[in-house]
């Protein structure tokens, strides 16, 4: 049996370009999905967050419309109610990363508030990314590569990963007002490799142990992935 940390952000709100509260969390499909079959699989599962505080699901990704139908609404709604890992998060200052067989970071637009600028999200991702132990991000999440960067440089330059892309920003209206995109940020401070599939479609990418994904819908093929290497 496995144990596999979750870092999940811990934000309630992204601070638009003028100013604005968004109201977001973590995206409920990109935590449950993975939670629910890695679990089922018999495997631990614990949560570390900025400070330890209780994460927030961004209510918008609960909707019928986002989630894919009211049954699977429901069902993402029951996962997290049942998650009691997600009540007692750890904090992330306190966590230390040989613990753990695979370190996995579920999206949503909160990463994008806290994780891409938190110095123990970019120690811990540093860590495992040099342990060859598996490093699965998906969506907003890969914001936190941001926060490996020392003097400006990052140890995830070169590589090949997948994030929400500029164009699915634009598609959920986001694009002109948010203060950065996530797409164009890691290009250009980070310098990876960048690769996409269709909008919305599940695009996975894996390079030597890092295992990065575009969208929600992309999260149940890396949560299908880590359990293969973790056999």
């Amino acid at each position: 049996m496995a144990k596999i940390l979750f870092i999940v952000s811990g934000a309630t709100y992204w601070v638009l370009k003028d100013g604005t509260r968004y109201a977001t969390g973590y995206w409920a499909e990109e935590f449950a999905m993975p939670y629910k079959k890695i679990t089922e699989s018999g495997h631990d599962v614990e949560v570390a967050t900025p400070g330890g505080v209780t994460p927030n699901v961004d209510m918008m990704s609960l909707r019928p419309s986002m989630a894919g139908g009211e049954e699977m609404a429901l069902e993402l709604e029951e996962i997290i109610r049942s998650a009691e890992v997600m009540r007692r998060p750890l904090q992330l200052s306190h966590v230390r990363p040989e613990d753990y067989d695979a370190v996995y970071l579920p999206g949503g637009h909160g990463p994008m508030a806290d994780l891409a600028f938190d110095a123990d999200a970019g120690r811990l991702l540093t860590a495992q990314l040099a342990s060859g132990r598996p490093l699965a991000i998906v969506c907003h999440a890969p914001a936190s590569i941001l926060a490996t960067r020392i003097h400006g440089r990052s140890p995830f330059a070169g590589y090949r990963v997948t994030c929400f892309t500029d164009e699915e920003e634009e598609g959920v209206g986001l694009a002109s007002r948010a203060p950065w995109l996530l797409e164009t940020e890691l290009k250009d401070k980070v310098g990876i490799d960048f690769s996409r599939g269709p909008v919305w479609e599940p695009y996975m990418v894996e390079d030597r142990n890092l295992i990065t994904g575009q969208n929600p819908r992309s999260a149940a093929i890396l949560a299908d992935r880590l359990l293969e290497i973790l056999k």
